[in-house]
């Protein structure tokens, strides 16, 4: 067999693959040669997308002009750079890259943030290759490099909004939770948290040795150069670590709203945060988050005991009494602190939050402007939840519900194409109540079973007379369905024999439930509303972008509606009475972009988005343009009788509030 004819065979310089030239005379493979070069450098010079050859020394052996722009630097300039001035060198898997080197790999992509001229941070996903010659051996490496630093950005953005206040900029709850279910270990972890876990990423690039955050997790605090820069909070659980809680409350928050507006409300409750901030922030293992309304909490995260948190609950209080200028006027107000401290083996987070809110309760019976330190001898419930909570099945059973019912307009006619229900509890002793006084009772006592269940019927039986009286409408109800109803009963059984009782065409209910349920533990919510979307009846995702807000997991699950927390839509307020300028009644530019994108990934997902909370006409049209295609909220309609709805079908387009 003859041999191999060096003189005349070649190999390509990217693929390493030999010509097949060898029996070719030398105008033809000097013809060849050429053309595969001038394909290769149109190629590498015209591609959208950063390449560079790098040699076994680390230096730069050419790169096309795509890669020199996302640095900021000149094509011909980089050659013979070592690569180390691009990307400093203890931000590299350098193991895995010598192992690519060695040729016991053919392929690495990593996460990478380069050098640009100007300073700056570039992020950019790196796929690099090795390139052999003709006999296996490695020669050098093409690494192809594409720009993603909007998207990270984008992804910070949504992280911060998902874990932050929008009015304070504090820490909010959910992230308030993350970091006290962090003190107590993975066996610990209160049920009652709210943020899922973040799921796994298997097609993930490699993270930087230095970054403990990959790059599938959106939470930046967690990074050591995030926002919060808190301490890894896992580390301090242990047999003697004891944490603390002050719990905060401002007096008479209320009629400031009331009787001043609620514009010189929500600047006084910055002004609070600020202060709160400025004064207990300070030091590794604190967090000071707004919790909701005007209530706040410090969490210490290793304490010294109870005598550490009254004083500083006391100093609290004196803090807060200093006059506020808000508005151009002098505010004084008060807070009411509950105070729970104690080894973290004694306790859990649930138990905590349980503990501190009695603790406040008993604050404001006292007094209020007062701090109170729990006391296990005084009960571990307030009376008032005592007897609501053992009140509601009776209440159930005597017919004092009620069911009010809010329009969900499509944003783009006007029209009424669905409304949601909300159930409302005419207690004889405390009036009207609203979901938020009884539901979380219901669902820790379990009674949110059969209440849940009288909801969904007496909701279908309205839609059907809906139906009805206007057949051409198609309204639809949306119903909420909560956790426990899918875990503690047949939830498709009970929602079929609802439909059958009221003769309710399955494709006119909508079921809300939220991301925590969602993602819980096990298959069984999955299941379950698979087998509802099978049915016809559409599953809509409540308060998203509150958790872990992953559009990867819609991909897999049987859900048709998002509907955006109204905490996304505070960046579409109205500017300021009188023309003044604010940036916190003005929509910024990040606001569009977040809502926009999740608009854009919801349709291409084959979703529909709808907004809650809109409460002008500014706010609507700005989503409607954003292509959000229905809203809810005050300025179209407050929750009302059924007969409400019918009325704006009657009319055919629904009238501001």
């Amino acid at each position: 067999m003859p041999g191999r004819n060096e003189g005349t065979d070649r190999f390509c310089p990217v693929c390493s693959g030999p010509l097949g030239l060898g029996d070719s005379g030398p105008d033809s493979l000097v013809d060849a040669l050429q053309a595969s070069e001038s394909r290769f450098r149109a190629a590498f010079a015209d591609a959208g997308i950063g390449m560079a050859l790098i040699g076994s020394d680390d230096r730069i052996i050419e790169a096309n002009p795509a890669f020199a722009a996302m640095i900021g630097r000149e094509a011909p300039n980089l050659v013979r750079t070592h690569i180390h001035e691009i990307i400093d060198p203890e931000d590299t898997p350098r193991r895995l890259y010598l192992e690519l080197l060695r040729g016991e790999r053919d392929r690495l992509r990593v996460e990478k943030k380069l050098k640009h001229r100007e300073g700056h941070a570039v992020w950019s996903n790196v796929t690099i290759s090795l390139i052999r010659d003709g006999a296996g051996h490695p020669m050098y490496t093409l690494a192809m490099v594409e720009d993603v630093t909007e998207q990270r950005l984008l992804g910070d953005q949504l992280a911060y909004q998902a874990m932050h206040d929008p009015l304070t900029r504090l820490p909010n709850r959910t992230l308030f939770f993350e970091r006290l279910n962090a003190l107590f270990g993975p066996g610990q972890l209160a049920e009652a948290t709210e943020a899922p876990d973040a799921a796994d990423a298997a097609d993930a690039p490699v993270p930087d040795p230095v970054d403990p955050v990959g790059p599938g997790e959106l939470d930046s605090s967690a990074r050591p150069d995030g926002p919060d820069r808190l301490p890894q909070l896992t580390e301090l659980a242990g047999q003697g670590k004891r944490v603390g809680l002050c719990y905060v409350d401002l007096d008479g928050f209320a009629a400031i709203n009331e009787t001043l507006g609620h514009h010189v409300g929500d600047e006084l409750l910055v002004a609070v945060a600020a202060r709160l901030e400025h004064g207990f922030a300070r030091g590794d293992g604190r967090l000071v988050a707004r919790l909701g309304g005007d209530e706040f909490a410090v969490l210490v995260c290793d304490s010294d005991g109870s005598e550490q948190l009254t004083s500083l609950a006391a100093e609290l209080i004196k803090m807060l009494e200093e006059p506020f200028d808000v508005a151009g006027q002098q505010l004084v107000v008060t807070a009411s602190v509950g105070v729970v401290e104690r080894r973290i083996v004694e306790t859990t987070p649930t138990d905590l939050l349980k503990d501190a809110d009695a603790t406040l309760y008993w604050s404001k019976a006292d007094g209020r402007a007062r701090w109170t330190l729990y006391d296990p001898d005084r009960g571990a419930h307030q009376l008032t939840r005592q007897r609501l909570a053992t009140a509601l099945r009776p209440a159930l059973e005597r017919g004092e519900f009620t069911v009010e019912y809010q329009p969900l307009v499509g944003l783009a006619d006007g029209t009424v194409h669905g409304a949601e229900a909300l159930v409302r509890w005419r207690h004889p002793r405390y009036g009207t109540l609203s979901p938020d006084r009884f539901i979380p009772l219901a669902e820790e006592s379990g009674a949110i079973v059969p209440l849940g269940k009288w909801v969904l019927e007496e909701s279908c039986r309205q839609a059907k007379r809906w139906l009805l009286e206007f057949p051409d409408a198609e309204t639809f109800v949306s119903v909420n369905l909560a956790a426990r109803q899918i875990w503690d009963s047949d939830v498709v059984a009970d929602v079929a024999q609802a439909l059958k009782l009221t003769g309710l065409p399955a494709r006119l209910l909508q079921l809300e439930i939220t991301e925590s349920a969602v993602l819980g533990p096990g298959g069984r919510p999955v299941q379950a509303l698979q087998a509802l979307a099978d049915m016809g009846i559409r599953i809509a995702i409540d308060d998203f972008g509150t958790g872990y807000s992953n559009l990867a997991y819609l991909s897999r699950l049987p859900v048709h509606v998002l509907k955006l927390d109204g905490s996304f839509i505070e960046g579409f307020r109205d500017p300021a009475p009188g023309g003044r300028p604010d940036s916190r009644f003005r929509r910024t530019d990040a606001d569009e972009q977040i809502v926009g994108a999740m608009v854009q990934l919801a349709h291409a997902l084959g979703l529909t988005v709808t907004a809650e909370g809109i409460e002008n006409a500014s706010q609507a049209e700005r989503l409607r343009l954003t292509g959000c295609d229905t809203a809810q909220g005050w300025y179209f309609a407050r929750p009302g009788e059924a007969e409400r709805i019918a009325a704006i079908l009657r009319e055919g387009r629904v009238r501001s509030a």
